[in-house]
């Protein structure tokens, strides 16, 4: 049976994905499915692959959807209301932080250990920060060759092991490497060659790295939260884009964030 409520939060995964440093498994432990999501991820690259595709079909849709049709309204809001776009995406990953501590048990399971972990990955999150290049929003002029191809499916591969943990950003991994431009561009006008070379280097991705994170989470549950809560707060910072200035940015800029709060908090009740 199809879940055809997973095209909604196919959509918000996607729709975060297209974001530099807003990560869409962070959408999905705010969502509440995080580990189904591996599982069926995983599960599909198995011999019981049929059994995960009313999960997956749904929910691929959905993330397809918001690429192709969001990803110049991204643009849009990135370029014209980026604090705000920014203060949103706080809020919701503000709002998940307290889901996170409960899902966890931090006072039963935890110990130093587990606390340094959150630190270390805390940091070394933020500290992505700062590696993102100044020409890295740029246009890039295209030419495909062999190579060149290559070198995309290469960064689609290292982006979709991104994108399936929480606190770092696919389309973040894309920036640090140069392909986030070409990929927005293939994407908002269609270039299906770029799409499919990318598009399989992230199926590759998948593969290897939803294997390894199912394996984790299933044998050392409280080290994997140590530094999922730890990614989550790290990204805090690498998305922060800085204090607004003038009563009306800041006052949308609060709304935003508001807002995104409330639906983080509303959808980890559930």
């Amino acid at each position: 049976m199809f879940e055809w409520n997973n095209i909604w939060r196919g959509m918000m995964i996607g729709t975060a994905d297209l974001i530099p440093g807003v990560s869409g498994g962070t959408i999905a432990v705010i969502l509440g499915f995080y580990d189904r999501l591996i599982q069926a991820i995983s599960g599909f690259f198995s011999k019981e692959w049929k059994k995960h595709l009313g999960f997956l079909i749904p929910l691929g849709i959905g993330v397809g959807a918001a690429l192709v049709v969001l990803s110049r309204v991204m643009k849009w809001l990135l370029a014209n209301q980026e604090q705000a776009t920014y203060f949103f995406f706080i809020g919701l990953i503000l709002g998940i932080i307290p889901y996170l501590y409960k899902s966890a048990d931090v006072k039963r399971n935890f110990n130093g250990i587990h606390y340094v972990l959150f630190l270390v990955a805390a940091i070394a999150i933020a500290l992505t920060g700062l590696l993102v290049p100044s020409d890295a929003h740029e246009h890039v002029a295209i030419e495909l060759t062999w190579m060149y191809g290559l070198g995309l499916f290469g960064a689609g591969a290292l982006a979709s092991m991104a994108m399936l943990l929480p606190g770092i950003s696919g389309s973040f991994v894309l920036l640090l490497l140069g392909v986030y431009p070409i990929a927005i561009e293939a994407l908002s006008t269609l270039n299906i060659p770029l799409i499919a070379i990318i598009g399989c280097g992230v199926m590759f991705g998948f593969i290897l790295s939803s294997k390894l994170i199912k394996y984790l989470l299933a044998k050392h549950p409280s080290t994997m939260y140590a530094i999922i809560i730890g990614m989550v707060v790290g990204s805090l910072y690498v998305i922060f884009p800085g204090i607004p200035s003038g009563l009306a940015s800041i006052a949308l800029c609060a709304a935003a964030l508001l807002l995104g709060l409330f639906c983080s908090l509303k959808l980890g009740s559930k």
